[in-house]
This record gives C-alpha cells, structure tokens and sequence, in this order.
C-alpha cells in the first residue's frame, strides 16, 4: 500500500511521559476492507472448505494487512488510496476521528495506543485471526510496562472478539481490562446480509460511486466471505418478529398464471438462496467461475454461530455496548412486486429489492445490537448510524467516561495519516455498511 503520500497530514502529538504511565493501553479492533480500487481487481476470492479460507482467484496476488503505525493504520480509513484522501471522502473514514479524540486524551500510538484490522472476508473464528488478535493482546499489555488492555471494537470486530472469548478465554482473561464494543450484529443484521448475498451491497450513491466496487461485483466477493454467512440472523435467537425475505413470484399450473407472496423465514433463506444462485457465475481473467450459494460456508457459519451463542464475558470483566439508534434499517427484505413478480428465482439476483425498516444505526438493528447477553456494566443506545457512531460525540464521552480520561488542554497537532477536512453530510444514510 502507498503511505506517506504528498496529500497525507502526519504531524506528531507529543504527550507526557508521566500521563502515559497513568492509561491502560487500548486497542482498537475492527476488520479491514482496504482500497477500493484494489477490491476492483484483486479480491475476487473462493472459499476453500478444507482450510476454512477464503483465497483470492489471482495467484499473484496475496492479501496482507499492514502493521504500519502500531496497526492503526489499517483501520484509519476504509479506503486508504491517495485519490479517496486527496478528495476528503470522509465517508471513508472509519476509527480516524476516534483515534484522534484518544490521542488528545493523552493515549499515546505504540505505547498505549494499537489497532488490531483483520481480513474481512475470513471467519471470525479462523486461526489466522485469533493468534493476530493475541499477538496485538500481548504487544499492547508489554509495551505498557504489564497493564491490562482496554479493547474497543466495532461492528464485526465485536464477534471476532466474542470468538476470542470461548476459544482462548484464558489468554482474554490474562490480558483484557474491559470490554467496550459499538454497533456489533451479536444476533446478526437480517436486512443487509440477506440482500447481500442476493443482490450485493453499494456503499454510496452518486459521484463518490465511482471510486467504489460496483454492488454486483462486491456480490460476487461476499458470497464467497464466511463473515457474511456468520451475521446472516440467528435461527435461535428470540426475535420480536422473525425477519423474513419475501417473493412475488409468478406460478402456472394447469395454463393459468398467478401471483404467489412467498416467504423464507431464518430457518428456511437457505433454500431460497440455493435457488437463486445456482446459476451464478464469475467471469475472471477469461474464464468462468461458478459461484452458487456455498453450503460449505453455511455449515462452518453454523459451527461459528455455536460458539456465538455460548459466548460469556469473564466474571471481574467489565463490557460495555454502544448501539446505534434511530436510522431506519433494514429488517425484512422483498423482492418483484404483485404487478411484476419474479418468474425465476434467479431473477432476483438483477432486480431491486424493497426493505421494511426498523430502528437501529442503518445496518443493525438495535434489537441485534443490544442482544449480547452478557452482564453488561451499561448498554447505552446512540443516535447514529453505523460508521457514524466511530465519529460521534456523545460516543467518544461515553468512551472517555468508562476509561476514566479526558482531553488534555493544551493544543496538538493531528496524529491520523489523512487531510482533517470535513464536508457536511446529509443525516439520513440508505446504503448498508457492512463494516
């Protein structure tokens, strides 16, 4: 990846040596999409069921995240091309504003201050992911001269973590002070993911779509990413009302036609998604590749979603959840209509769907979000919407509150890789983030 660029602000924060001893360090978890422009080309990936990893199809290619700036870099922007920090694309911009507020608190980047972004098409329980996230639990507890770590994560990096604890709950135990975690799919996030895996997803409209992979080629990438089967909607969990994909669908019988609602609840979407992608395809570097809905995936997510579920945060660890609220999200999705109905279902792969909404942060709903099932110490609803609650302020006093820090006084210089300028953003966000 290029750093440093011409367009990059870099200026260093100093801070006291004496305010330093004083924190726990944290560490910022998230997953990490990377440049979009790359997405474009390299990341076209295929699911190996003998590994548990999904591979990218270009042979030349190999997926890395990069370490620079103690891991903050990673998880700064989304997109970390020169041209997205040139243009101020702040619908880019991921912990970069949340690393700031933590520097002026007096965190300090490699001391007590890391970021730890992991391959976001991969399993949130892959080998690959739990030891880099130990290996950062360990760097950050050294590095501060033996403190327990703080971990903050969002969205994914919340199950990533809820993996961490079943799987290596001695080493969690070891190593974390708290937990504190904003906007995470405990129950998963039914609308988005569903669409997603049928029709793809488009991060924005307009001009700035253009610096974007396309929602058919990203449909193409996420039916291959074991991640997206794991936030597909809980079968056991006790929904208010079960979320459901709902088809108009053209029927003959006997050489009449008619018009039939279908509905696929959590328990039965599989069927409808074998169906639908049967067909599907990829055309790559001259060749065909087939891309039906991998039951493979579905089994290993099923085996992620056990581990999910008996999840439970160590006694004498606190853990705190920030959800997003009132943004209209996602929830049951429809496709064709009485008055043009889907005839086969592969149709709805090209067609448009239509959403009914229920509160949350435009991704996930606040009923997924707050459902951890641990004995939380607070669980505070935000309205924000999902990458907006990692710039929001009552967020980032509800963060300084439970870290026991506060802005320092005096004046610094921005930390974060990227030019500080902000455009107004329209507060009503249609597209789901899926990270």
């Amino acid at each position: 990846m290029l750093r440093d660029f011409w367009c990059f602000y870099s200026g260093t924060r100093s801070s006291d040596s004496g305010d330093v001893a004083d924190l726990d360090p944290v560490l910022l978890v998230s997953v990490l999409l990377g440049r979009f422009s790359t997405l474009r080309k390299k990341l076209f990936s295929i699911y190996n069921p003998k590994t548990g990893y999904t591979e990218v199809l270009d042979d030349s290619s190999e997926i890395v995240v990069p370490q620079d700036d103690h891991g903050l870099y990673a998880i700064d922007i989304l997109d970390p091309s020169p041209l997205v920090k040139c243009m101020q694309l702040t619908d880019c911009y991921h912990f970069h504003d949340m690393i700031d507020m933590l520097v002026g608190c007096g965190y300090k980047k490699g001391t007590t201050l890391f970021g730890y972004g992991y391959d976001f098409r991969q399993s949130n329980r892959i080998d690959k992911a739990m030891d880099g996230l130990q290996e950062k639990l360990e760097a950050a507890y050294k590095a501060s001269g033996g403190r327990k770590v703080n971990l903050i994560s969002h969205s994914m990096g919340g199950l990533l973590v809820s993996c961490f604890i079943t799987l290596r709950s001695d080493v969690f135990s070891q190593y974390v002070n708290k937990w504190i975690t904003i906007a995470t799919p405990f129950q998963g996030a039914p609308g988005c993911i569903n669409d997603s895996l049928l029709t793809g997803v488009q991060f924005v409209d307009g001009f700035e779509s253009y610096f974007f992979v396309s929602r058919w080629s990203m449909h193409q990438l996420l039916v291959e990413c074991p991640s997206i089967y794991e936030m597909l909607p809980n079968i056991d969990f006790d929904w208010k009302k079960k979320p459901e994909i709902l088809v108009w669908q053209k029927q003959s019988k006997d050489g009449e036609t008619s018009v039939v609602l279908e509905s696929y609840g959590p328990d039965e979407s599989a069927t409808l998604f074998e169906e639908a992608l049967k067909n599907n395809e990829l055309s790559y570097n001259g060749k065909t590749v087939p891309l039906p809905f991998n039951s493979a995936i579905l089994k290993w997510a099923a085996g992620t979603r056990e581990i999910l579920n008996k999840t439970q945060v160590p006694k004498g660890i606190p853990f705190y959840n920030i959800y997003g609220t009132s943004f209209d999200t996602p929830f049951d999705v429809c496709y064709g209509s009485e008055s043009s109905p889907i005839g086969e279902l592969s149709e709805i792969c090209h067609s448009n769907p239509e959403y009914s909404y229920v509160d949350g942060d435009g991704t996930v709903p606040a009923e997924s979000a707050k459902a951890d099932k641990f004995d939380s110490v607070e669980r505070v609803g935000v309205c924000a919407s999902h990458r907006g609650l990692l710039s929001n302020e009552k967020v980032f006093q509800l963060i300084q509150k439970w870290l026991g820090v506060s802005p320092k006084g005096k004046k610094h210089s921005k930390t974060s890789k990227v030019m500080d300028v902000h455009f107004n953003r329209p507060v009503e966000e249609k597209n789901c983030s899926l990270y």
